[in-house]
């Protein structure tokens, strides 16, 4: 018998689920509206191979990150940009990294979750797709600078 993931645990998932998306939205040349409805159809809560269950997500969370990415996409990327080394922009790193980094700054430019929540929140997707890298501090690090630059007020205190 499995228990009802509370809401951290769906939002934690919809942003899990907001990196897939937007790798294989980049990847397939798919439209925002057929990924998010292949998404919340097939993969949500659902059991593969009998065994490896999904998570479920929050819905509103997954769409607003998926929408916000694409429509805050170059602002995204210029951030992004900014915060990596210059001879290194955002288009030459690996695509999920680039899915992560757009998703993540949907919610910080968009969103009102605390920075550090984020960064928290997507230093853990990156640990779920490369556990053994060093992707996860580079994750923190970006997304650090990016929300620094965005809401610097949150990192005053």
């Amino acid at each position: 018998m499995t228990t009802k993931p509370d809401k951290k645990q769906m939002r934690s998932a919809a942003r899990f689920f907001a990196v897939q998306a937007l790798f294989q939205m980049e990847s397939s040349d798919q439209t925002v509206e057929r990924v998010v409805r292949e998404f919340e159809s097939h993969r949500f809560g659902e059991v593969f191979e009998g065994e490896y269950e999904m998570a479920e997500a929050d819905q509103k969370h997954f769409r607003n990150l998926v929408s916000e990415a694409v429509n805050f996409q170059a602002r995204i990327d210029q951030m992004t940009d900014r915060a990596l080394v210059a001879k290194w922009p955002i288009d030459r790193i690996d695509p999920v990294l680039r899915a992560l980094f757009r998703a993540a700054g949907a919610e910080i430019v968009s969103m009102d979750t605390p920075p550090k929540v984020v960064i928290t929140e997507f230093v853990d997707v990156a640990k779920a797709f490369f556990p053994d890298g060093k992707e996860p501090k580079f994750v923190n690090a970006v997304l650090d600078h990016m929300a620094r630059e965005e809401k610097p007020a949150a990192f005053s205190a």
